[in-house]
């Protein structure tokens, strides 16, 4: 018998379930599991996320200074392949998402060199794509 490997659980509040189904089930392409009329659950890449109806618990996210960006404290998002990650970010480009940062290359020929793009769901809650070149380089120092 082999482990399976484990997957990432997240609870997050929206202001909207609606909106929230839009974002995530129609722009970002998540396939919807389980809800309710406060929840509802969704597949981000393999993993379990979970947009609870909780208005009163959405606020923004403070940012911290990373390689001369503001990057939101709290945010949640994936690690990518290059050429998905490149589909997603043209789609929301085409979209017309606003970014809190651009799709870019971070630490350009740096140890950790990625891409990366930020960007709210219509609660506020940030979400970071990444991708890396080689993948060896997710936990390098």
């Amino acid at each position: 018998m082999t482990a399976a490997t484990p997957l990432f659980h997240l609870a997050f509040p929206v202001d909207d379930l609606a909106r929230a189904r839009a974002f995530y089930g129609g722009l970002l392409g998540c396939p919807e599991g389980r809800s309710s009329d406060e929840w509802v659950d969704f597949d981000f890449y393999g993993h379990q996320i979970v947009a609870h109806l909780a208005p009163g618990e959405v606020r923004p996210a403070a940012r911290n200074a990373v390689d001369d960006d503001q990057v939101p404290v709290r945010h949640f998002g994936v690690i990518l392949d290059m050429a998905s990650w490149q589909d997603l970010a043209d789609r929301l480009q085409a979209a017309g998402t606003a970014f809190i940062i651009e799709p870019h290359i971070r630490f350009k020929g740096e140890v950790g060199e990625q891409a990366t793009m930020f960007f709210c769901d219509p609660a506020g809650n940030a979400l970071e794509i990444k991708a890396f070149a080689d993948m060896s380089q997710v936990f390098a120092h």
